[in-house]
Order: structure tokens, then C-alpha cells, then sequence
């Protein structure tokens, strides 16, 4: 496993908040997505916003019990304990209905119980996704405005390099060169995002898998599809 793993469960175990916080950016809106899926109409946005908060308040509590050194992805962690806490809503509500109380199960007793069959693949692309976002977030955030800015109208907005390059005042070798260095940047953060949160080999071929490769053409092509699709998500997620 990789140390930059490693690093960071051990920050969420030490309960450092800028860790969490990195979390609930990176994977709440997975997570909400998924609640809704699951929810089938019957949750509405304000209830999925709240027991999206609760499994991360879960994970907290279970942080410690997680071992990655069996294999599982942390993806999979997370949709178990939102199942959990999911199921746990439509029981309460049920026990409302029928006037009397019933005790949550503790997740300890459900642990992955029958989780594989609700880990979807469209889930998983979702998780990847979310990581490539943060990457881009934190090359964008991190690097030069110019740099990152070119990149978004050559790459993600389909723009010339003579577009860039008018609209700048400068020349096509200088966008050039603002391109690769904001290229660069990306791949850099993407490799440290994807580290940090794959516990698995097949998570850690993931990129190279969806075309993020040493190849500058197929690396712009696959980032702005992946950007795009997240976009297309989250409008649509907002929408729900």
C-alpha cells in the first residue's frame, strides 16, 4: 500500500479536521448520488444530505476498525456503512409508522453484510471520477492562474491556439508552453490524489485504465471527458 494511503487513514484516525473535511469534498456527492439511487423517490434532498453527513459521522466511528491490508477498497467501506445508515432511516420510519421503537442495528453486526451486490460499476466510476476532480481542484488551486486557465479553453472548452493565444495577447508557443506546464501540474496532483486514496492495485491502475496516460493527446482527451461527465453529474445531482 501506498505511503501517501497510509498517511491519511492515519490522519482521519488522529481525527485531523482538514483531513476530513478533504473527505466529505471528495466523496459526499458520490455518496449523496447513491443515497438517491437507493432512496428510489422516497428520500428527498434534505434527507440525503443528512444521512450522507451521518455515514461520514459513522465513518468516524469506525475509522479505526478499517484495515486495508485485506484488500477492500475504501469505496466499498464507505457504501456499506451508508447502506447501513440508510436502512437504518427506512426502519425508524417503518417503527413510526407502526407506533412502537426499534434499535438501530450497530454496524458492527452488519459489516458488508451484503454489500457486493449494490457496488455498481457506474458507483465506482463515480469514486475514480471524484478523485480526478480533486486533482484538478488542487492543480488549480496550487498552480498559475494563466497556466490553468489556457488549459481549461484548450482542453475542457475545445478552444484554438490561436482563440488562446488572441485572446491573451501572446503567442502560440507561449500558450504552448502554459498548456504542458499546467499538464504537468495535473498529472503530478493526480498521481498524489490517486495514491492517497487507492487501497487497491485495481485502484491504482485506474487512471492509466481510463487513458490518463504519458500521452499528451489521449491524457487532455480522457481529463476533459471526465470533467465533463462530473459536470454533466452535479447538475443533474442538483437537479434531484
Amino acid at each position: 500500500m501506498h505511503q501517501l494511503t497510509t498517511t491519511f487513514v492515519r490522519r482521519l484516525r488522529d481525527r485531523d479536521e482538514a483531513a476530513w473535511f478533504e473527505l466529505w469534498q471528495v466523496f459526499a456527492p458520490v455518496l449523496r448520488a447513491q443515497l438517491m439511487k437507493w432512496g428510489q423517490g422516497r428520500l428527498g434532498a434534505e434527507t440525503v444530505r443528512d444521512l450522507s453527513q451521518e455515514t461520514l459521522a459513522a465513518l468516524s466511528n469506525s475509522i479505526d476498525r478499517f484495515d486495508p491490508g485485506r484488500g477492500v477498497r475504501f469505496s466499498t467501506w464507505l457504501l456499506a456503512i451508508a447502506r447501513h445508515t440508510m436502512t437504518d432511516e427506512f426502519d425508524r420510519r417503518m417503527a413510526q409508522k407502526r407506533g412502537s421503537g426499534k434499535r438501530p442495528t450497530s454496524f458492527e453486526d452488519d459489516w458488508m453484510g451484503g454489500i457486493s451486490h449494490a457496488v455498481d460499476e457506474r458507483y465506482e466510476q463515480r469514486i475514480f471520477e471524484a478523485k480526478v476532480c480533486a486533482a484538478i481542484r488542487q492543480a488549480e488551486s496550487d498552480g498559475e492562474f494563466l497556466c490553468f486557465e489556457i488549459y481549461r479553453m484548450r482542453v475542457f472548452d475545445g478552444r484554438s491556439g490561436r482563440e488562446v493565444a488572441e485572446q491573451f495577447g501572446i503567442s502560440q508557443p507561449t500558450v504552448s508552453r502554459h498548456l504542458q506546464k499546467a499538464r504537468n501540474q495535473l498529472r503530478t496532483r493526480l498521481s498524489e490524489v490517486v495514491a492517497t486514496w487507492s487501497f487497491t492495485p485495481e485502484e491504482l491502475a485506474e487512471a492509466e485504465l481510463a487513458g490518463l496516460s504519458d500521452d499528451d493527446a489521449l491524457f487532455d482527451e480522457a481529463l476533459a471527458e471526465i470533467w465533463h461527465r462530473a459536470a454533466s453529474d452535479s447538475h443533474n445531482d442538483g437537479d434531484n
